[in-house]
C-alpha cells in the first residue's frame, strides 16, 4: 500500500498516477511493495526530522526511513515541496518533473540503492533517469 500525506498545503496531483509508477518501479527491481508512506512538508519541518533523527543541521528535499523486511518495501519518505520547488528552478525543469525525480529517488533508497559515494551517485542517478522514463509508460 502506498500512502501520500501532507504536512504543509501541497496536494498531490494525480495520485492514482504516481502510485502506479512506483508500484511498477518497484516490480522492475524484483521487489514487492509493502507499506511505504510519502509525507510531504516543508523545510523546516524536514530540518527537525534531520537534525533529530540524522544529527545534521542542513535542509535536504528528501529523508528516507527504510523499513523494509527482504524483498518487500516498507518505509516513510519525507519529501520538502519547498526544496523541490527551489531544486526545479536550480535546474531549470518544471516542479512536477524534480516531484517526479525526488519521489523515485526515495523509492530507490528502498529498493537498496545509495547514494554517498561518486561510483553509488552515478548509479543512482541513471536509475533515476531510467525509472522517470517509466512514469507515462502504462502496462
Amino acid at each position: 500500500m502506498i500512502n501520500f500525506y501532507s504536512e504543509n498545503d501541497f496536494e498531490l496531483k494525480d495520485v492514482s498516477g504516481f502510485e502506479n509508477w512506483i508500484k511498477r518501479v518497484i516490480a522492475s527491481e524484483g521487489k514487492k511493495t509493502g507499506e511505504i508512506s510519502f509525507i510531504f512538508c516543508d523545510d523546516d519541518y524536514l530540518l527537525e526530522i534531520n537534525r533529530k533523527y540524522l544529527d545534521h543541521d542542513t535542509f535536504t528535499d528528501i529523508i528516507s526511513f527504510d523499513t523494509s523486511v527482504g524483498n518487500i518495501l516498507n518505509g516513510d519518505i519525507f519529501i520538502s515541496t519547498q526544496r523541490v520547488r527551489e531544486n526545479a528552478g536550480e535546474y531549470n525543469v518544471a516542479f512536477e518533473e524534480e516531484l517526479q525525480r525526488v519521489v523515485i529517488h526515495g523509492v530507490l533508497h528502498l529498493c537498496g540503492y545509495k547514494d554517498k559515494s561518486k561510483d553509488e551517485e552515478q548509479l543512482m542517478r541513471r536509475k533515476e533517469e531510467e525509472k522517470m522514463e517509466m512514469f507515462h509508460v502504462e502496462q
